[in-house]
């Protein structure tokens, strides 16, 4: 049977703000090669204020485009997987963790079940998502909100810190 889902591009934001956060960003960097498809580009790793709960460390962020020939919920379940297998624990929402891989966009699918939702729902009020993003594809179309990576940063009204180190 033909998978009507290959060769799809996934844009995905990697974030961890505890332990070795470098380190870890690597890691989940090499297992999602190994698990989901050849990473075609990623972002410099940028070290944002925290979004939502704010009294937390430091995050570092990076943007992936990776290309793979699995399903949206094949990938949602690979990338729970590392987060599990590199230590991720989920206290509370928004708040500190090891490591947190969200998926942002598959190609310009429009998705909205029961487990995963994409394009992301918030990336577009985001900075610490839009920066890296911008880095990688900055003329990437957001599907429902017909607008670029580069205009969708340009009106974020996020005022986060975002600063690229690497």
């Amino acid at each position: 049977m033909d998978n009507l889902f290959e060769n799809q591009n996934v844009f995905l934001l990697l974030g961890s703000n505890l332990g070795e956060r470098l380190q870890i960003l690597r890691s989940a960097v090499a297992m999602i090669e190994a698990r989901v498809g050849f990473i075609q580009s990623a972002s410099s790793v940028y070290e944002t204020a925290p979004w939502g709960v704010l009294d937390q460390p430091v995050f570092l962020n990076q943007a992936l485009s990776v290309s793979t020939e699995l399903m949206p919920e094949e990938v949602l379940r690979i990338i729970l997987d590392i987060e599990h297998e590199l230590g991720r624990v989920r206290y509370e929402r928004w708040g500190a963790r090891v490591i947190d891989i969200d998926m942002l966009y598959y190609g310009n699918l429009v998705l909205d079940s029961a487990r995963l939702t994409v394009p992301h729902p918030r990336l577009h009020e985001r900075r610490f998502v839009l920066a890296p993003l911008h880095e990688i594809a900055p003329d990437f179309i957001h599907p429902l909100l017909s607008k670029t990576t580069k205009q969708l940063l340009d009106a974020c009204p996020d005022p986060g810190d975002v600063e690229k180190i690497s």
